[in-house]
């Protein structure tokens, strides 16, 4: 459950005068999507906000796919979308739905709006029909076909379900207003000819119902109450009414809408999407880098920390854009207290600690958690041979304590949780860099303060050497330089961060990191938060992900 209190919600304000009013006994809604592609971060509020309702009045969400377009749907995203709501924690009502469930009953209504003089057979071809549709300005023009007889009508409908017709040669038409000025409501289409198989029908139908025809006859159907949708779908509502108020539907459901969440240095069209996925720009639907629930997933964000992000969004009539790091902020917030401390050296540099026995190994008891109480402490080996982070050192002598709170030639650090050391000299090799530093112990510091006299610079990280874990790194930044990506006039590609991913190879991961497991998280102390990649075991390797660094570095960076 979210921990996050909701804004005020004028639809929840509906439901309720609904209730009151008796309109409404039980409050039905659903989370509608098409499987033509990955659930994205639009997707997650409307997620919740529809189960949220449900939720919130003793209701049921239905979760329905409208798999009414052959051309671009699979069962491949039918599974990923399945999975993605159930990460994000919610159970719909019932079984999982779909419009082709359906198909039969909307050709009989199909049939019944023809029989009424509602709808006919129209032999526009695509380009024509465009041009008769008019403009936002200027009205359209009938069909030569709009008057045929609608026993005419069956039987050339009869033909196009068949398959007796070629694709592209005929459509069926709803007969409405074609002087309206609302566009939707000109004659829209309601089936076309497509001789493609169906993931779940397969080649049973060749025609396939529009989108708008469906969808609202879908949920009279299954009784839903509240129809709810983002704010695109606003100019659609007159005719998801019509078809309620001439069709015989067994309920009379009402859409409502929202405005959807766009959030800055993203993109969430699904053509978009694709086009990255084609273009080699990102790996696939699950890359990191994507704003998809499976990307997310990968990259460590966690399905409450994704909740939270949403359930502080108001449910407001209009669009608006919300700026990621308002998402970040859930993040860290979430994994703050839920990931486990651990040390990982991304840039090792050799230290060698010339004042600690070379056969000795001691087991220092290290914090784990601030507050968990399974991982308040592990244990890591010190030895004479550690590692530590190359951006750690400097040989500069000059440099402030304020100014580089890290190990200095000639001066002291602590090493987290163990003891103070003394960076006394450095090794070189032929080309003049540095391979190692030669550094000293102060005795009795592991915990303690040192001795008078001994001020350490600050506090870096460290792994033993002969305990280490080789492991590979791989940081993610945003995906595009720019804000708004799609508002400008170059393409959206154009505005893709070329440091987006940063790949490290040979960090040094302290033992217990070896056991790490897909679905764990972890703080690397200093560094920030890490997850095990979720593809690790299928490429073999140690393979770290950074979901989110400690703190917001886009700002300075971009600077």
């Amino acid at each position: 459950m979210s921990n996050v209190t909701k804004p005020s919600n004028f639809i929840q304000q509906i439901i309720a005068a609904d209730i009151d009013a008796g309109r409404v006994s039980t409050v039905v809604t659903r989370f509608p999507p098409e499987p033509n592609g990955y659930l994205h971060i639009g997707h997650a509020k409307s997620i919740c906000v529809n189960f949220g309702l449900a939720e919130a009045n003793g209701g049921q969400c239905n979760l329905r796919f409208d798999d009414t377009n052959p051309d671009t749907e699979s069962d491949e995203f039918v599974k990923a979308i399945i999975q993605d709501v159930k990460w994000l924690g919610f159970q719909w009502g019932g079984e999982v739905r779909f419009a082709s469930d359906y198909f039969a009953q909307l050709y009989a209504w199909a049939g019944h709006l023809v029989e009424q003089g509602k709808a006919f057979v129209c032999e526009l071809d695509a380009e024509t029909l465009r041009e008769y549709r008019g403009t936002l300005t200027a009205g359209g023009k009938n069909s030569p076909y709009r008057d045929r007889p609608a026993n005419e009508n069956l039987v050339l409908l009869e033909h196009m379900k068949n398959g007796e017709i070629d694709e592209g040669l005929m459509t069926l038409r709803a007969k409405i207003d074609m002087q309206s000025p609302n566009i939707n409501l000109r004659d829209p289409v309601l089936y076309r000819i497509k001789k493609q198989a169906h993931h779940r029908t397969g080649t049973q139908w060749n025609i396939y119902p529009s989108y708008d025809f469906a969808h609202g006859q879908e949920d009279a159907i299954e009784g839903v109450t509240h129809s709810v949708c983002t704010l695109e779908f606003a100019a659609n509502r007159p005719l998801y009414n019509w078809f309620i108020d001439n069709l015989p539907v067994p309920s009379t459901p009402r859409q409502y809408e929202f405005g959807r969440l766009n959030v800055n240095y993203m993109v969430t069209s699904k053509r978009k999407l694709r086009a990255l996925i084609e273009g080699g720009w990102v790996e696939g639907w699950d890359d990191p880098r994507m704003p998809t629930l499976s990307g997310m997933r990968r990259r460590g964000i966690t399905a409450q920390a994704l909740r939270n992000f949403c359930d502080s969004l108001a449910v407001a009539k209009t669009d608006g854009v919300v700026d990621v790091s308002q998402l970040e902020y859930f993040v860290r917030d979430d994994l703050n207290v839920r990931a486990q401390r651990a040390m990982c050296v991304l840039k090792p540099l050799k230290v060698i600690l010339t004042n600690f026995a070379d056969s000795e190994t001691e087991i220092l008891s290290v914090a784990g958690h601030p507050s968990l109480e399974h991982f308040k402490t592990r244990e890591l080996p010190f030895t004479r041979e550690l590692y530590i982070d190359r951006d750690d050192f400097s040989e500069d002598t000059t440099l402030s304590r304020k100014k580089f709170k890290r190990l200095v030639l000639g001066d002291y650090v602590r090493l987290r949780s163990a003891y103070v050391i003394r960076a006394d000299h450095v090794k070189r090799n032929t080309a003049g860099d540095i391979t190692e530093i030669r550094a000293s112990i102060v005795p009795g510091t592991v915990g303690e303060d040192p001795p008078h006299g001994i001020k350490a610079r600050g506090v870096i990280h460290w792994v033993s050497a002969a305990h280490a874990r080789d492991c590979r790194v791989l940081r993610y930044d945003r995906l595009f330089t720019e804000p708004l990506p799609e508002a400008g006039v170059e393409p959206f590609t154009h505005h893709i961060n070329p440091q987006s991913l940063e790949v490290i190879d040979g960090c040094k991961a302290e033992p217990s990191l070896g056991q790490a497991q897909v679905g764990e998280h972890y703080q690397f102390e200093r560094e920030g938060y890490y997850c095990l990649d979720s593809r690790a075991n299928k490429e073999g390797g140690l393979i770290f992900i950074c979901t989110i660094g400690l703190r917001d570095t886009w700002q300075k960076s971009k600077t």
